[in-house]
């Protein structure tokens, strides 16, 4: 079970962090995130 709670953890971590890297700075700035904030968002979208 723990295994499986890691994959899904790291899955939304990654999918998030991959969404984020697709936009655009303008598109970023919007949302009000920064750049060099997307890992730490992911990381907390995942958790």
């Amino acid at each position: 079970m723990n295994l499986m709670l890691t994959y899904q953890k790291w899955r939304n971590y990654n999918r998030t962090r991959e969404a984020l890297e697709r936009l655009g700075d303008r598109e970023l700035a919007d949302l009000g995130i920064a750049r060099d904030k997307i890992d730490d968002i992911a990381r907390g979208r995942a958790l």
